[in-house]
């Protein structure tokens, strides 16, 4: 099993997003975790409303530090911010392939109920596709090499 490590700098909304994704795809091959560089404390409403409409799980989740997980043997690392991808990682997870699939924080979209929701699913579908075309990887296979340059490609993809 792949440990994959979903970052962002508030870890409120879609580095969680991508974590609940991971999981739930996963099947026993991925276990998932989120974190932040800067959490904020708290999840994203419109995060949760947005796992709970695809049927994803909700409970459980907390905005939390990535020094939360000092002992944990990460795989995988998976920036989702630019903030975070520009930050230097805990030591921790230097042995790690890294890769960044930058995608837009609906959780600041300024708008009607309507178009923050529309955000919400832009960002969620963005995350799934990416989180399948990951999955579809012969991952236990892959040199460290083959899986930073397919996860970097696979985080150019867009919904």
């Amino acid at each position: 099993m792949q440990n994959v490590f979903v970052i962002c700098t508030g870890n409120s909304c879609r580095s969680v997003m991508g974590e609940a994704l991971f999981n739930h795809l996963g099947q026993g091959r991925i276990q998932a975790f989120s974190a932040g560089s800067h959490p904020i404390g708290r999840i994203n409403a419109g995060a949760l409303a947005t796992l709970k409409r695809h049927g994803l799980p909700t409970e459980g989740y907390k905005s939390q530090s990535w020094n939360e997980f000092e002992s944990q043997l990460m795989d995988i690392v998976i920036t989702v911010c630019d903030n975070a991808a520009g930050e230097t990682c805990p030591v921790y997870l230097n042995h790690a392939v890294r890769a960044h699939w930058g995608v837009s924080d609906p959780g600041h979209i300024e708008g009607t109920e309507e178009e923050k929701i529309a955000a919400f699913e832009t960002t969620f579908g963005i995350l799934k596709l990416r989180v399948q075309k990951m999955l579809a990887l012969p991952l236990e296979t892959m040199t460290a090499d083959q899986l930073k340059t397919e996860l970097n490609a696979i985080g150019r993809l867009t919904a």
